[in-house]
Protein backbone atom coordinates (compact mmCIF):
# COMPACT_ATOMS: atom_id res chain seq x y z
CA UNK A 1 0.00 0.00 0.00
CA UNK A 2 1.30 3.57 -1.20
CA UNK A 3 1.81 6.05 1.70
CA UNK A 4 -0.36 9.00 0.82
CA UNK A 5 1.67 12.17 1.71
CA UNK A 6 0.61 15.51 3.45
CA UNK A 7 1.21 18.79 1.50
CA UNK A 8 1.11 22.03 3.09
CA UNK A 9 -1.74 23.73 3.09
CA UNK A 10 -0.44 26.64 1.24
CA UNK A 11 1.15 24.57 -1.78
CA UNK A 12 -1.28 25.47 -3.99
CA UNK A 13 -1.33 29.45 -3.09
CA UNK A 14 2.53 28.93 -3.48
CA UNK A 15 2.21 26.93 -6.80
CA UNK A 16 -0.08 29.71 -8.14
CA UNK A 17 2.46 32.31 -7.14
CA UNK A 18 5.69 30.78 -8.62
CA UNK A 19 3.59 29.81 -11.97
CA UNK A 20 4.56 26.05 -11.60
CA UNK A 21 1.62 24.58 -12.96
CA UNK A 22 2.71 20.49 -12.86
CA UNK A 23 2.55 18.10 -10.00
CA UNK A 24 6.29 16.75 -9.67
CA UNK A 25 7.99 18.78 -6.88
CA UNK A 26 4.54 18.85 -4.86
CA UNK A 27 6.77 17.20 -2.01
CA UNK A 28 9.66 19.11 -2.21
CA UNK A 29 7.86 22.40 -2.17
CA UNK A 30 5.66 20.97 0.19
CA UNK A 31 8.99 20.96 2.58
CA UNK A 32 10.21 24.39 1.62
CA UNK A 33 6.84 25.79 2.68
CA UNK A 34 6.92 23.85 6.13
CA UNK A 35 10.40 25.05 6.83
CA UNK A 36 9.84 28.52 6.04
CA UNK A 37 6.77 28.16 7.85
CA UNK A 38 8.98 26.98 11.22
CA UNK A 39 11.44 29.59 10.32
CA UNK A 40 9.11 32.20 10.50
CA UNK A 41 7.37 30.59 13.79
CA UNK A 42 10.55 30.55 15.29
CA UNK A 43 11.64 34.36 14.88
CA UNK A 44 7.74 35.30 15.52
CA UNK A 45 6.49 33.42 18.39
CA UNK A 46 3.04 31.71 17.76
CA UNK A 47 0.74 32.84 14.50
CA UNK A 48 -2.36 31.83 13.11
CA UNK A 49 -1.02 30.89 9.24
CA UNK A 50 -4.59 32.06 8.13
CA UNK A 51 -3.07 35.82 8.78
CA UNK A 52 -2.26 37.62 5.88
CA UNK A 53 0.85 38.69 7.08
CA UNK A 54 1.99 35.41 8.31
CA UNK A 55 1.14 33.59 5.19
CA UNK A 56 2.68 36.45 3.20
CA UNK A 57 6.38 35.49 5.19
CA UNK A 58 6.14 31.71 4.68
CA UNK A 59 5.10 32.51 0.97
CA UNK A 60 8.29 35.03 0.79
CA UNK A 61 10.44 32.91 2.29
CA UNK A 62 9.43 29.61 0.48
CA UNK A 63 9.91 31.73 -2.73
CA UNK A 64 12.97 32.98 -1.67
CA UNK A 65 14.77 28.97 -0.74
CA UNK A 66 13.26 27.80 -4.47
CA UNK A 67 15.41 30.12 -5.87
CA UNK A 68 18.34 29.59 -3.68
CA UNK A 69 18.74 33.22 -2.74
CA UNK A 70 17.29 32.41 1.04
CA UNK A 71 20.22 34.37 2.87
CA UNK A 72 18.84 37.58 1.60
CA UNK A 73 14.86 36.82 3.03
CA UNK A 74 15.57 38.37 6.24
CA UNK A 75 17.14 41.42 5.76
CA UNK A 76 14.66 42.22 2.71
CA UNK A 77 11.58 41.59 5.01
CA UNK A 78 13.00 42.50 8.78
CA UNK A 79 10.33 45.00 9.07
CA UNK A 80 7.44 42.78 8.27
CA UNK A 81 9.39 39.61 10.67
CA UNK A 82 9.11 42.45 13.18
CA UNK A 83 5.88 44.09 12.90
CA UNK A 84 4.62 40.03 13.44
CA UNK A 85 6.75 39.76 16.28
CA UNK A 86 5.53 43.13 18.05
CA UNK A 87 1.70 41.46 17.52
CA UNK A 88 2.44 38.40 18.97
CA UNK A 89 4.24 39.74 21.60
CA UNK A 90 1.00 42.33 22.70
Amino acid sequence: MEETKQLHPLLGAFKERMKIFHDAEDENLSRMLASSEQAILDLTGNFDLSDSRAEELVLERARYLYNDQVEFFFTNFQGEILELSLKNYL
